[in-house]
Order: C-alpha cells, then sequence, then structure tokens
C-alpha cells in the first residue's frame, strides 16, 4: 500500500493568479489571467505553442517576474518568500540537461542535497521507474528515461507543489501511460500538481480540472467532465468518404446536428441524439450519392471543447 503523505489543512488555494500580465515590448504572453490552483488537485494547462502556458509557469515558479498582476503560491510570494518557496516546489520544464558523465542515482543524489527536507533517492529512483538504470550515464538513457529522470529530480526535494511543462513532449504513447502513473502516485501523497500539456487525452484521464488557454487568457476552467458537458451535443460522429461528399451546410440542416467541421480528411458531426441524427445523416448521403468508407460515434472530448470555443483545431501553432 503506497503511504500516504501527511499535510496540515490547507488554509487556502496552493497558487493564486490574479490579473497576471507579461509583456515582451509589444508582444503580450500573458494577458490578465486569473487562476486558482487548489491543494491537493491535478491541475492542467492546456493550449498551442504560443498560448502562454509556459510563461505562466515560468512566472509560477519564480524565473520571471510579471508585467502586472498578483502571483501566490503556497501562501507566499516571489519577492519576499524566495528561499522558503524553493525548497517547497519541484520543477520540471521542457528541457532538462544532466552531466552526461553522472549515474541516475548521482543526479538524483545531488538534486536531493538541494533541499532542506529531501527524499531516499532510491526510493525516488523506483517511484518513477528507473530502479534498473539506476547505475547507468545519463547519456546511455532514452528520451522517456530522460523525462522520468527530470521527474524524479522534481521530485527529491519532496515538493508540496510539483510543476511540469509539457513533460510528456515527444514520448511514445506507453512512457505517456508511465508517465502518467507517476505523476498521479505522487498527488496520491497529497501533493498538489500542475502540468501543461498538448494532448487532450492525457489531461483528461489525469486532471481534477484543466484549464484551456489561448494567446494569454483563460478561456474556461472545470473539471473535464464538467467543460464536455457545456457543449450543445455530447456525441461525435465521424465520417470519411470513400466517393463523393456532401457539403457542410446540408449537414447541418439535419436535425439533431449541433456543429459541424472537417478534420484531416473527415467529416466530425456533433449531435445531440444518434437515434435520431446518425439515420438521417445516412440517409443524406445516399441521396447525394456520397459512398462511406468509415463512420464511429464517439463522446465528446475536451478536443471538441477546445473547438467549440476557439473555431480551431487544437494543435501547435
Amino acid at each position: 500500500m503506497r503511504p500516504v503523505k501527511e499535510t496540515s489543512p490547507a488554509r487556502g488555494p496552493a497558487v493564486s493568479l490574479r490579473g497576471l500580465v507579461k509583456r515582451y515590448d509589444t508582444v503580450v504572453a500573458v494577458d490578465s489571467l486569473d487562476l486558482e490552483i487548489r491543494a491537493g488537485e491535478c491541475f492542467g494547462l492546456l493550449g498551442p505553442n504560443g498560448a502562454g502556458k509556459t510563461t505562466a509557469i515560468e512566472i509560477l515558479v519564480g524565473l520571471q517576474t510579471p508585467t502586472a498582476g498578483q502571483v501566490e503560491v503556497l501562501g507566499q510570494e516571489w519577492g519576499k518568500d524566495d528561499r522558503s518557496l524553493r525548497s517547497r516546489i519541484g520543477v520540471s520544464l521542457q528541457e532538462t540537461r544532466f552531466p552526461e558523465r553522472l549515474t541516475v542515482a548521482e543526479v538524483v543524489a545531488l538534486f536531493a542535497s538541494f533541499y532542506p527536507k529531501s527524499r531516499d533517492p532510491l526510493l525516488v529512483i523506483r517511484e518513477v521507474g528507473l530502479v534498473e538504470k539506476a547505475g547507468a550515464w545519463t547519456s546511455k538513457l532514452s528520451g522517456g528515461q530522460r523525462q522520468r529522470l527530470a521527474l524524479a529530480c522534481a521530485l527529491a526535494g519532496d515538493p508540496e507543489l510539483l510543476v511540469l511543462d509539457e513533460p510528456t513532449t515527444g514520448l511514445d504513447p506507453q512512457a505517456r501511460l508511465a508517465f502518467g502513473a507517476s505523476i498521479l502516485s505522487y498527488k496520491d501523497r497529497g501533493c498538489t500538481i500542475l502540468f501543461s500539456t498538448h494532448y487532450m487525452e492525457e489531461a483528461q484521464r489525469l486532471c481534477d480540472r484543466v484549464a484551456i488557454i489561448d494567446r494569454g487568457k483563460a478561456l474556461a476552467v472545470g473539471s473535464p467532465g464538467d467543460l464536455i458537458a457545456t457543449l450543445d451535443a455530447n456525441l461525435v460522429v465521424e465520417v470519411e468518404m470513400a466517393a463523393g461528399d456532401v457539403e457542410d451546410e446540408a449537414v447541418r440542416q439535419v436535425a439533431g446536428v449541433s456543429s459541424v467541421r472537417r478534420e484531416n480528411g473527415a467529416l466530425l458531426v456533433s449531435v445531440r441524439e444518434a437515434h435520431i441524427t446518425v439515420p438521417a445523416l445516412l440517409d443524406l448521403f445516399r441521396t447525394r450519392s456520397a459512398t462511406l468508407a468509415h463512420l464511429t460515434l464517439r463522446q465528446a472530448t475536451l478536443s471538441d471543447v477546445y473547438v467549440s470555443l476557439t473555431g480551431k483545431k487544437y494543435r501547435d501553432e
């Protein structure tokens, strides 16, 4: 049974951002961002490149100074409580470089030595699944193993707040699943987790709540389930044509259709009642002599929420 970290009763949010602004000359990276992250939750920041996620994270962990706004982390503020805050936060940014001639165990022990309250390095290495690589040089690690080592370094100080900036970018699906399990195991210890990601399904699986961010603003904040429930339709019909096609406007006129969009050559139709709309769609395709190659019906996802909010596909920009 996994040990549970003892924590004192929460007196307030783990993170509070109020009116956060960051400008670089004429470029506004973060635009009056308001966020509150509750103690003990796993919170996700979602958005494309350039949305302001990394800038907000770097301000939150004290690497950048905001142009305007208030930042409170674990009840403290940068510029007043820097030493204390650094001892209470574990951070893994998008890229971490390690000395090539140190072993995994040596690197984690080095990071643990930076903190007044640290964990046994070997226990941390076991927690992130690197026991078999404990004696290997960091230069011999795969990309996924280096990501897990970065997580181990962030965990070495037994942080109250764990902040991870796109920790699974570039990992294969199996490595991403293993990484997610490591993150959740630390949440079980009572830690608050904030991470940014490009992977909607990952956020939907791991996060208690998420914020969808674009152009430095939070478009929506809530649990994945609550955000999906705000859609006009909770089902999506995905259609690929073998021959012929039907114009989007004709599909919109079908009973029960909420919205229509094209994605990677497929027609995506948001519907309210599948038993009514799917037969009507099939009738429409037949009358237009359009032959189907593939049709699937699925539940709406966070990706559909993003498209609904922004009018564009969730992707790198």
